[in-house]
């Protein structure tokens, strides 16, 4: 008999990525055993909170929920509120803050719009985090768009002067067209990419430039992936199965061919 926490992962591979959140809710709902599990292993659509003491919004997903609440990193404090949640340390805090605004700038740059997010916490040997980046295209009655980036890392402190960073990266791509001359048309899935690499460390805040320039080489990659494995592969069926000129035009188009080709060959 198959392992039920595999079976739901093979389950979720094998559905819709664009209805990952509600599949997942589904699943949970029939083992609650798992849920802690499934939440924390599958990449799910981000969510858009509004914190309610800065009035900005934020991106929630996992790595900041506690129980049913979700922790702000604008204000670090959760809604609904919590007692006893956890935060980080005042030294993490500080670091939070900072990759915070830095990511920020990044987002406006590179998605001029959407959303983005950072939480950290420590770890025995160093710290770890997320970095989470949303953008979603202007809804309208025929198209729709959001693009989802969740990269997860962990520093291992080697030292004063170096560390050792692992990065996990996901992003999650969901397209949807639907037009009276093309059709309807539904294009979704995720990629995950891992990298590792050594860096030299001036201070604490020196993580948060190695973070960025790592986050920021590892999706020019998987933009450029995405961009041939999507939609060129995409564009290369829709071109064998459909094609844009009328039967008539094509046939014009062979017999000119033949034409030039028959004379070509009578000289």
């Amino acid at each position: 008999m198959a392992d039920p926490f595999d079976a739901s992962l093979d389950i979720l591979r094998r559905l819709n990525p664009k209805n990952t959140a509600t599949n997942l809710s589904s699943i949970c709902s029939l083992v609650p055993d798992l849920t802690e599990d499934l939440l924390s292993s599958v990449d799910q659509p981000l969510q858009v909170k509004v914190c309610k003491a800065t009035g900005r919004d934020y991106l929630a997903c996992d790595y900041n929920r506690d129980g049913d609440s979700f922790r702000s990193p604008w204000s670090n404090e959760y809604d609904p509120p919590l007692a006893d949640g956890a935060v980080p340390s005042e030294r993490i805090r500080k670091m939070e803050v900072v990759a915070n605004d830095a990511f920020d700038i990044y987002r406006d740059l590179y998605y001029e719009g959407g959303l983005s997010s950072v939480y950290l916490w420590e770890l025995d040997d160093g710290l770890a985090g997320v970095v989470l980046l949303k953008k979603a295209s202007p809804t309208s009655g025929s198209s729709s768009g959001e693009w989802d980036s969740i990269h997860v890392f962990e520093v291992e402190e080697r030292g004063s002067r170096a560390a050792h960073y692992k990065l996990t990266s996901t992003i999650i791509l969901n397209v949807d067209t639907s037009k009276t001359s093309l059709g309807v048309f539904s294009l979704g899935g995720n990629l995950t990419r891992q990298v590792e690499q050594d860096a030299a460390v001036d201070d604490e805040m020196s993580h948060v430039a190695n973070i960025g320039k790592m986050v920021e080489d590892t999706e020019s990659k998987m933009r450029n992936q995405l961009q041939e494995v999507y939609f060129g592969k995409t564009r290369d069926i829709v071109s064998d199965l459909r094609s844009i000129g009328t039967l008539s035009s094509i046939r014009d188009e062979k017999r000119l061919q033949s034409e030039v080709v028959g004379n070509l060959e009578s000289r």
